[in-house]
């Protein structure tokens, strides 16, 4: 069955008269929103508010971003089950889950999911390290073109859109979610056997960056983030931390530098 991504609904648009206003009956389109169940070895790990979109890509990321495999390797087996809406995961003997790590808490993304560097995995979160310089030029160019990319943003709304970058391979990818567009991202790569172009990459995101965005760019180990909103004040200490190169209100051919401006040329 085809991924439904939008609903319509008969609603009432606001029209404004000379005289005042009126309600005019228009069919709209809406996001459309599930909640997807991720099941590892028999159980439950966690449930992500996300489009009805790349199911297994996201289950991958997201067990990827929390260090829970480090490779598509640690997977023995993986489906989508579209009757319980919910991604099963068998994962290679020997890759067990410590069911402390599987606490699920609201953040500031569209869903539930971790909120930190977990301390049982931080060997897993490395300083990042490259020695490419990336050009500003470029880097304002390909956000140019990213955010007029988005056709479910254009179409319907209520969507963000995330590109992984590099000269020879791309990947684009939306959600209702700025976390799970990344985790789709990442699931992309895994599958694809591309995760080694993550060194050499540059990653546009659509929206703010949160701490909880810092920690998976770190985790995948993408050098340069772009953004064309803000950073928090807990995304500019971890890029500083990690050594991620961090650009946000990035529009047309403005922008700001908030770390590691020495991985650019200009």
């Amino acid at each position: 069955m085809e991924d439904i991504i939008y609903e319509e609904y008969e609603i009432l648009e606001i029209i404004k008269e000379d005289d005042g206003y009126k309600l005019e009956a228009v069919t709209k389109k809406v996001i459309a929103e599930i909640s997807l169940k991720i099941l590892v070895n028999g159980e439950e790990l966690v449930s992500l508010l996300c489009l009805n979109q790349c199911q297994e890509e996201l289950a991958l990321g997201f067990l990827y971003s929390e260090g829970v495999i480090n490779s598509f390797a640690d997977v023995e087996e993986i489906t989508y089950n579209e009757r319980m809406l919910a991604v099963i995961v068998r994962l290679r003997e020997g890759i067990l889950i410590n069911r402390q790590e599987s606490l699920r808490s609201i953040t500031s993304g569209c869903g539930k999911c971790y909120t930190y560097i977990n301390p049982l995995r931080q060997n897993q979160y490395a300083i990042i390290e490259t020695k490419t310089i990336f050009s500003l030029k470029t880097i304002l160019n390909q956000m140019k073109e990213f955010i007029k990319k988005s056709e479910i943003f254009k179409d319907i709304g209520g969507a963000h859109s995330v590109l992984f970058y590099t000269p020879e391979y791309k990947v684009f990818n939306e959600d209702i979610g700025r976390h799970n567009c990344f985790d789709k991202i990442t699931g992309i790569l895994l599958k694809d056997g591309k995760l080694n172009l993550a060194s050499n990459s540059v990653v546009f995101v659509s929206g703010r960056i949160s701490s909880e965005i810092m920690t998976k760019i770190v985790r995948l180990g993408t050098p340069v983030l772009v953004s064309k909103s803000t950073p928090t004040s807990a995304a500019v200490r971890l890029a500083k931390q990690y050594n991620v190169t961090l650009l946000g209100y990035v529009k047309g051919d403005k922008g700001f530098v908030y770390s590691c401006p020495e991985k650019m040329e200009y």
